[in-house]
């Protein structure tokens, strides 16, 4: 079933999973800009054209080993290669996670080696934090965004490095809106364990996830004030009505930001990031993401 217009109510067939591939990425180490290493994987595809590729970012305590990561990948790979990585402090990758404010370093990373790889055509498809990095990362890279960032002046080097990573298309899916959101119970239990010792020491043993002890300082442009900066790059944002984290004021909101450039698909009974995301969604988005990438 196609997507209706902006905004609308969509419902998501249930059908069969499909098969992911069954190759085994080739893997690599990619250095950031501020020096972290991160793990990163590469798939061409079952039937990719040698142009288009579409970058994974996972949500909060993944990585790209884990299952929904793999099986979101194995569909997308269908319409086209896929990279995928893990954040810093996530898996095999260095460094500690940030929660969405240096995480932008590591996919501005991916999509540069994407680039390398000999793609021209680079999607960034991310999943609740991922979805929100997606977002902040268009944004700082497009070419909307007011100098380095810091109101200074950009360097030649700087604009092209800025270039290389910059991406064709944006697919956002259960990001929220702005940050330091507490409105839901998943979101109160998700600040214990960022801001508190033991949280940590929990998302370090349990989640494999490791996570920097220090405060945002300065406090990153949050999502819903980067998406004003994205266009002209096309610009999806995906959101189930039954999502436990953020609830549809999130969504609407970027949507609003866009003013009326981005798309906004509803999906009626999804929950939360990729877990929730069916294989149907999944080819929908992979569809969606070949025809407005170039």
């Amino acid at each position: 079933m196609s997507p209706g217009p902006a905004g609308h109510m969509t419902r998501s067939p249930k059908i069969p999973r499909l098969e992911t591939a069954s190759r085994a990425p080739a893997r690599r180490f990619l250095r950031t800009a501020d020096g972290v290493t991160i793990d990163a994987a590469h798939d061409p595809g079952a039937n990719s054209s040698g142009h288009l590729a579409f970058v994974v970012a996972h949500g909060f305590t993944g990585d790209l080993d884990r299952p929904h990561v793999r099986r979101a990948a194995g569909v997308l790979a269908r319409r086209g290669a896929v990279v995928t990585f893990s954040f810093r402090g996530h898996g095999a990758s260095g460094g500690r996670s940030t929660v969405g404010d240096r995480e932008v370093l590591d996919l501005a990373a991916a999509v540069a080696w994407a680039r390398e790889l000999g793609y021209t055509r680079i999607v960034t498809v991310g999943f609740s934090m991922g979805g929100s990095v997606v977002l902040r990362h268009a944004a700082l890279h497009g070419e909307k965004w007011p100098g380095d960032g810091t109101g200074g002046p950009e360097s030649a080097r700087e604009r092209e490095e800025r270039a290389r990573a910059r991406t064709d298309a944006v697919v956002s899916v259960s990001a929220p809106a702005r940050w330091y959101y507490r409105g839901t119970a998943p979101m109160r239990r998700l600040h214990w364990l960022v801001t508190r010792p033991e949280g940590r020491i929990v998302g370090r043993v349990g989640l494999r996830t490791r996570i920097h002890h220090r405060d945002w300082d300065p406090v990153p442009a949050s999502p819903v004030e980067c998406v004003p900066y994205i266009a002209p790059t096309p610009l999806l944002v995906v959101h189930g009505d039954r999502d436990g984290y953020f609830p549809l004021d999130h969504p609407r909101a970027l949507a609003e930001a866009s003013d009326g450039h981005a798309e906004l698909w509803l999906e009626h009974g999804m929950g939360h990031a990729e877990n929730a995301a069916d294989d149907d969604l999944l080819t929908r988005i992979g569809d969606w993401g070949a025809a407005h990438a170039g």
